[in-house]
């Protein structure tokens, strides 16, 4: 998703009441500010539903899986966020009694795009990071076969996977392909690796 537009500043706790009113329109908020969310394209869309069959097939009854309506909240050096992660996934019971929000995902996921790319990988990366039950930042091209995994256990580095590559994702006791995610999209992305 995008950040369309940046409003006026806001509280955290006027945030979050606002978006359980609001229809249609999402907002993600950074430190005060709160940006309007664009929609994804067909091939964003595409990667990321399929991406969540996977994990949600896979998960067992105790764990959840979500795709891009549930906001993971956090705070990093004192400063407030809330994203709408396009996977989030959780096998923990949600610590507040606000059922909009998540603040405990062992499992992020964002499907880049040309727009979200540099938020993705940087602004999102290091609030991400912060959230101390997250095991893994999953970051999926868009555009062609290639998913980064970043670890908690491996202080954060990158581990990039290609087309013919499989990973394993510790958060949810899951082994994928590459090409599986991108199974319904061979003729846009073409499943040639690229190194």
């Amino acid at each position: 998703m995008t950040h369309a537009q940046q409003l006026a500043f806001i509280p955290f706790e006027d945030y979050l009441e606002g978006e359980r009113e609001v229809e249609g329109v999402r907002y993600e908020y950074v430190d005060g500010q709160v940006y309007a969310m664009a929609g994804g394209s067909e091939l964003h869309n595409t990667v990321a539903s399929t991406f969540h069959g996977i994990i949600e097939n896979a998960l067992p009854d105790e764990c959840r899986a979500w795709q891009s309506d549930m906001k993971v909240v956090g705070k990093n050096q004192s400063k407030h966020f809330a994203y709408y992660p396009d996977i989030m996934a959780s096998c923990e019971s949600n610590r507040g009694d606000d059922p909009y929000i998540r603040d405990n995902p062992s499992l992020i996921v964002e499907v880049l795009s040309p727009s979200t790319q540099r938020t993705d990988l940087k602004e999102k990366f290091d609030n991400y990071i912060t959230i101390p039950t997250l095991m893994e930042y999953v970051v999926v091209s868009q555009d062609t076969p290639y998913v980064r995994v970043f670890r908690r256990r491996n202080n954060w580095q990158n581990e990039s996977y290609y087309a013919d590559d499989s990973f394993v994702l510790d958060s949810v006791g899951l082994e994928i392909c590459v090409k599986q995610i991108y199974r319904r999209v061979k003729k846009e992305v073409g499943l040639e690796a690229r190194r």
